[in-house]
């Protein structure tokens, strides 16, 4: 990703402008999500999800984890919350994103130079010295309670189908709390795995086992897996025609939500898209001593989209992650042939179909 462009605050441009994301994500509590421009600056995917899952992840962590979403120091009283309970976070949090991208984007689209898209990261933060007390607060004041950052910098999307373009992966962590929403204190949580990255990994993966993968730190995780032998008459139909049309009999596999993993927005988009066309999908966590029988994985997210794995390392000890650094570690690997693989290639295209159906404009922001 290319030096940031510029950071705007409640609609405001910010002289902090040249603070990497993953600063301002560190610095502030609260929920967020990561989205992009595609086509030249055209348009943005998956729009309405994003809101809803950014209405989501504040919701959630307003309900179950306050501490995660306002300033630390402040008294978190019954009282104060209590006042926020009626809020409707699915026109609160996209009014916020609207105003801000109303600012943002004229500026933007200026900055953004030939080959690379417009990223953004919205952070919704809450700050309760900034609630007048025994006042009741409504949507005409929330400004005083909730801040949003709206972070953009430039991005060059890598190009799907290029085997250079591959992903490296390595299985080094526990999966995280409240994974069911997407939350800054992540970025600092995960610090600590950074030492046992090998030099040669894209993304790190998580698991709580050792075997069953859940999710990527920054992406979910996905694998096509040749049946294990195990006869389901109801499916029988499908994976039939996926045999003759592949040479095997295969299913996708991916955590499920109630293992712990984000509900990544392209995700939902895969599994909807591979129901519509047949695709047999199974909401378990792949497991790495069946690895013999994937023949292809590949992982999602936001910017991305989804972009092929070339290669996994996993620990050959799981207790050996309480090792210094990546060194050492004894390592097992998995390396896919032919990347990226004829089912993945057809998964993606039907994903940028739906993306198409569910675009929207970037100049709906410009008035």
């Amino acid at each position: 990703m290319s030096d940031p462009v510029f950071l705007f605050v409640n609609g405001v441009a910010s002289p902090t402008s040249a603070l990497p994301v993953t600063t301002l994500l560190e610095s502030h509590p609260g929920a967020y999500t990561t989205f992009r421009t595609h086509n030249n600056g055209l348009e943005f995917h998956f729009w309405e999800r994003h809101l809803r899952r950014l209405s989501t992840s504040t919701s959630i962590l307003f309900n179950s984890c306050p501490n995660l979403l306002f300033c630390p120091g402040i008294n978190l009283t019954p009282v104060s919350l209590q006042q926020m309970k009626s809020l409707e976070w699915d026109s609160l949090i996209p009014s916020l994103v609207n105003n801000s991208m109303t600012k943002a984007i004229p500026v933007a689209l200026k900055e953004r130079k030939p080959g690379t898209e417009l990223a953004f990261t919205a952070l919704v933060s809450g700050n309760l010295e900034k609630l007048i007390s025994n006042e009741k607060i409504g949507e005409e004041k929330i400004h005083r309670v909730f801040s949003l950052h709206l972070h953009v910098s430039l991005y060059t999307p890598p190009v799907f189908g290029v085997r250079t373009d591959g992903a490296h992966l390595a299985l080094v962590g526990h999966g995280r709390d409240t994974a069911n929403a997407k939350y800054s204190d992540w970025v600092r949580m995960r610090k600590p795995l950074e030492k046992l990255r090998p030099p040669s990994a894209t993304e790190l993966l998580l698991s709580n086992d050792g075997d069953h993968i859940l999710e990527g730190c920054l992406t979910n995780f996905f694998v096509i897996c040749r049946k294990d032998n195990v006869k389901d008459d109801s499916r029988n139909t499908e994976e039939e025609g996926l045999k003759s049309k592949y040479g095997f009999s295969v299913e996708l596999q991916t955590a499920p939500k109630s293992d712990g993993v984000l509900p990544g927005v392209v995700r939902e988009v895969i599994i909807k898209v591979c129901l519509g066309i047949g695709i047999p999908i199974r909401e378990v966590a792949p497991s790495w001593s069946k690895r013999h029988l994937w023949e292809e994985a590949f992982i999602t997210n936001s910017l991305r989209v989804l972009q092929h794995v070339e290669t996994i390392r996993v620990p050959s000890s799981w207790n050996s992650l309480s090792s210094k650094t990546w060194k050492d570690v004894m390592w097992e690997e998995k390396l896919f042939q032919g990347c990226p693989g004829s089912i993945t290639a057809v998964i993606q295209e039907e994903v940028m179909k739906r993306a198409k159906v569910e675009g929207h404009p970037v100049a709906s922001f410009i008035k």
